[in-house]
């Protein structure tokens, strides 16, 4: 007798699917992962902006003594979408602005290579949950699975490093070669761009954490539900902290870090529940092997067909 194959997806699949990713998501303790997440990016925050803009020190005065002003400014930019004026104001932009100063000397010293291994606790918290939500956890060892994530980390913040100058400068040189009634395609393209961006972060984040991927198409699906559950819960939360904060209600001198804290929260929350998605589609339909994955089962087979050769049983 053989085996049935799965159902196409439909839009009767759609129900199941909800409810067993919502299932799943409280299984593995979905709140507690996320203010995990929370926790460590607040710690991660001051490292890894040292790790970023000490590194820029040296190479964006390469490009031009204002590249690196411009990225400042496009850092607090960025930040302003996202996160609350208080959060902006009180952590975000006077931690930039502190590393900045001395950024340029930390990096060649021994506190530079210890940001290294703190900054990358915000990564490792990410990974283990995507780990988590897939059920991988007994396939990488904790030890291997905390340096996988300073590597990943390492290769994060030297791609940033390297892309930052241009993606600084690269709307100004495209500006000056564009006619001026085609400007605010620029203005109004920029927010798809960063959507798309997300997605694609979030993507390759799901992509290379699991000890045994999935297809990279596979775990889109995941991605764009993160990333939607992200920006939906960052604009409502920043309304809400406008509203009550025009009410006269605050929370003092506690008010800007527990926003930041909120706003990590739903970063980590976005990023479970999207590979909470990706597994649960994974059981209804599971995906065949990678081609990573069958390229190295076959040369493991071939490999025992060789010895077995050299070396005949009596």
């Amino acid at each position: 007798m053989t085996d049935q194959p799965p159902a196409k997806p439909s839009r009767h699949h759609v129900w199941p699917i909800t409810k067993r990713t919502l299932s799943k998501s409280w299984d593995d303790s979905i709140f507690s992962e996320s203010a995990q997440a929370a926790f460590w990016c607040a710690l991660s925050l001051p490292p890894l902006l040292l790790g970023m803009l000490g590194s820029l020190a040296y190479l964006a005065p390469l490009f031009g003594p204002d590249t690196l002003p411009t990225i400042e400014n496009q850092l607090i930019g960025t930040a302003e979408r996202f996160f609350s004026q208080n959060v902006v104001n009180e952590i975000i932009a006077p931690t930039i602005y502190d590393i900045v100063r001395s950024a340029r000397g930390e990096v060649v010293s021994l506190g530079f290579v210890i940001s290294l291994w703190a900054g990358s606790s915000a990564v490792s918290a990410f990974v283990d949950s995507v780990v988590e939500a897939h059920d991988q956890t007994p396939l990488r060892h904790p030890v291997r699975q905390r340096f996988f994530a300073l590597g990943l980390y390492v290769v994060m913040l030297v791609s940033a490093v390297l892309t930052a100058p241009f993606i600084a400068l690269g709307p100004r040189k495209i500006v000056e070669f564009i006619p001026d009634s085609w400007s605010h395609v620029l203005q109004y393209g920029y927010y798809p761009v960063l959507v798309l961006a997300l997605i694609l972060v979030v993507t390759v984040l799901y992509r290379v954490s699991l000890p045994s991927p999935l297809p990279t198409h596979r775990l889109v699906v995941g991605a764009v539900l993160a990333t939607a559950v992200f920006l939906i819960a960052t604009f409502s939360l920043r309304f809400y902290l406008t509203w009550i904060t025009a009410t006269g209600y605050t929370y003092g001198a506690l008010a800007t870090p527990i926003a930041f804290l909120l706003f990590a929260f739903l970063a980590g929350f976005a990023v479970m529940i999207g590979a909470e998605l990706n597994a649960a589609i994974q059981e209804e339909w599971p995906a065949p092997d990678t081609h990573a994955r069958r390229l190295r089962e076959w040369i493991q087979d071939k490999t025992v067909q060789d010895k077995t050769g050299e070396n005949p049983t009596s």
